[in-house]
């Protein structure tokens, strides 16, 4: 049996007492590059639940905030300003509330972490998804911009957040990576120097590969609880975060709707129930390099990035 098939086998057999009461929904095999966030979620009842998504204002994050707030969830949608927040959380049916983020702010990432955290309600799931794609060399607190704003922000925010996603009956934490990861620096995390002085052409695919191994770490440290952690790449997409880079991506790119597919389908499919520690792309399990799965480079990754926020965890 093939890793594939070894993990929707066994998860199949441990659906969350919420979605397995849900209607018929297509089979996971029946999902690919092609399909939709709302077709991998048809079916799916997610009322009562609650979740969070970061940078809901345009996008891939857009589209799974209006696509799980249509199954039922209340989603809490992030945006840097309140303006943006609000506009997007009330063009969605269902209940949609805003947030402020700014995660080149460390003291706003705490800000929304503690508004949410007085809500007072277990959250179901954690979408990472606000990032930055730029091509300059730009820096935040001495640190390549892009490494800070992908990874350390969303690195604050969980840790904040955990004990909230811990109290629900199956919290999900889901990293938004990308395949751009297997193009990060010779060496992997550049522990050495942050800064991003000569190695900031890859800033991006640096911080893809940050949030890849943040979600493995995470996973381990889950290991003896409910909670689960998984990194999914919604693939080349034509979205608003290709705005500050001149090169543009090809007529093949996906559209939103199919870039949040993976997404929502790694934060609320029956089957990936039991299943932690994992590397999506189209809906299936993907192939991270050999960086991504580095255990050893993830914790040090952890212990690096508390050291750099300790203060605002």
């Amino acid at each position: 049996m093939n890793r594939r098939n070894f993990i929707h086998t066994a998860a199949l057999a441990c659906l969350t007492t919420r979605l397995s009461t849900a209607p018929s929904f297509a089979s996971p095999t029946a999902f690919d590059a092609h399909s939709t966030a709302e077709e991998v979620t048809a079916g799916l009842d997610l009322t009562g639940l609650t979740a969070v998504v970061t940078g809901c204002n345009s996008g891939i994050g857009y589209e799974t905030m209006r696509v799980l707030a249509l199954r039922g969830a209340h989603v809490i949608g992030t945006a840097r300003t309140l303006d943006k927040g609000r506009e997007a959380c009330a063009s969605v049916k269902g209940k949609a509330t805003p947030a402020v983020l700014e995660l080149t702010d460390f003291d706003s990432i705490v800000r929304c972490a503690d508004q949410i955290k007085a809500m007072n309600v277990p959250l179901d799931m954690l979408v990472l998804n606000a990032g930055i794609i730029i091509d300059t060399f730009e820096q935040v607190r001495g640190l390549e911009k892009q490494f800070v704003v992908n990874h350390l922000g969303h690195f604050i925010l969980t840790n904040r957040l955990l004990e909230r996603v811990q109290k629900a009956r199956q919290g999900r934490v889901v990293v938004v990576g990308s395949g751009s990861h297997r193009k990060a620096p010779a060496g992997g995390i550049q522990f050495d120097d942050l800064s991003g002085k000569g190695w900031s052409e890859l800033g991006y695919e640096h911080s893809k590969l940050a949030n890849g191994l943040f979600s493995i770490e995470l996973a381990r440290r889950l290991r003896a609880t409910r909670a689960t952690s998984n990194c999914a790449s919604p693939g080349h997409t034509r979205t608003n975060a290709l705005r500050y880079i001149s090169a543009q991506p090809a007529k093949t790119a996906k559209t939103a709707t199919q870039g949040a597919a993976t997404i929502c389908y790694v934060a609320t499919h029956p089957s990936l129930k039991n299943v932690s520690g994992e590397y999506f792309a189209d809906c299936a399990p993907g192939n991270p390099s050999e960086y991504q799965t580095d255990q050893s480079m993830a914790t040090r990754l952890w212990e690096v990035s508390t050291a750099l926020t300790r203060n605002y965890l």
